[in-house]
């Protein structure tokens, strides 16, 4: 599509006016960033010692922060909930006990509702953190620590509306989280348990027993199976494959359709009935433990260029079988 001249100066000019708010942000984090000192610390610590949960609290756009703050703390191994300070004043602050810490959100430190509940939230004992772009303001004043959050321009060209700011105090509540996961020692694994019906949930918490074949539906031939035989349980199995097993049930090989096609290419379909499956087999087959990750047997697969794999015991008995379509149906891959 060609612009008009009039199409392409303004493009240019909206450009320039997403850059210059980003850059504003961008400027605003930075000088945050330097400003971080040992409050910072302190208020880490304070939410390590809590032996109840993090209560969030916000009006306005600092509440919508307050919100994702109080999600990402949940589920990165801080317990959190977020009260809105309006709510507060009618019924709510009884959702806050005396083992909590109470982390509020206000740019000017002067909102209404929130500075109408501090007395009491001081009065109940419960350590209060301040997010806050005024040092001298009521929130900073009543809270025992405050994280500095002040931007020196909002990102918006009257430099009115909430941006800076906010994005302001959205990267200190990230902040707080990384650091918090990290005192905490908090995992992948332990992330998955909180997120068990995402992507990441399924590759963390998935292991090869919740999706394999069980022994009874993995087809398997004995090394002295006729071709013909081996063919049929291939068949009947649905794998795409038969496990070749000695008499304890030990996998010594496999064979499968591609073995199939590149034998009967080989011999030109001459001599394959006298065939057994010990001479025809791929020996040493590739195999799974029941308790790995299925994530791992993927990885397994894809790097062997393999659509299958035997599932063993700890004493190497087969024990089922697992193949891509397995693992595409519990959206592992």
């Amino acid at each position: 599509m060609t612009l008009l001249p009039s199409q392409a100066s303004d493009d240019e000019r909206l450009l320039a006016l997403a850059r210059e708010a980003l850059q504003t942000e961008i400027q605003g984090l930075q000088a945050m960033q330097q400003r971080l000192d040992g409050r910072f610390a302190q208020a880490v610590r304070v939410v390590l010692a809590c032996r109840g949960r993090v209560v969030v609290m916000g009006m306005g756009k600092s509440g919508h922060v307050g919100r994702k703050i109080a999600a990402t703390l949940a589920s990165t191994g801080t317990p959190a909930l977020f009260v809105h300070p309006a709510e507060a004043s009618h019924g709510d602050l009884g959702m806050i006990t005396a083992t909590d810490v109470v982390l509020a959100i206000s740019n000017s430190g002067e909102s209404d509702e929130l500075s109408a509940i501090l007395p009491l939230i001081k009065r109940m004992g419960v350590p209060l953190l301040a997010m806050t772009g005024r040092a001298d303001s009521t929130l900073a004043r009543h809270a025992d620590v405050v994280l500095d959050t002040g931007v020196a321009r909002e990102a918006c060209p009257h430099n009115l509306a909430p941006t800076a700011s906010t994005t302001a105090q959205m990267a200190m509540g990230d902040a707080l989280a990384v650091a918090l996961l990290s005192a905490r020692g908090f995992q992948p694994d332990d992330f998955a348990r909180s997120h068990p019906g995402g992507a990441l949930g399924r590759r963390l918490l998935t292991l090869v027993r919740d999706v394999m074949r069980p022994l009874e539906a993995t087809p398997r031939v004995a090394p002295g199976a006729t071709l013909m035989e081996t063919m049929r349980a291939m068949s009947a199995g649905g794998l795409g494959a038969t496990a070749v097993v000695d008499e304890a049930g030990r996998p010594i090989g496999i064979f499968t359709d591609g073995d199939l096609r590149r034998l009967i290419e080989a011999r030109d379909g001459m001599g394959l009935r006298e065939l057994t499956a010990g001479e025809i087999m791929h020996p040493r087959p590739r195999t799974v433990r029941p308790q790995m990750l299925a994530v791992e047997a993927a990885q397994l697969m894809e790097a062997h260029r393999i659509t299958s794999v035997l599932v063993v015991d700890d004493d190497g008995r087969l024990a089922g079988a697992l193949n891509h379509h397995d693992l595409m149906r519990a959206k592992v891959i």
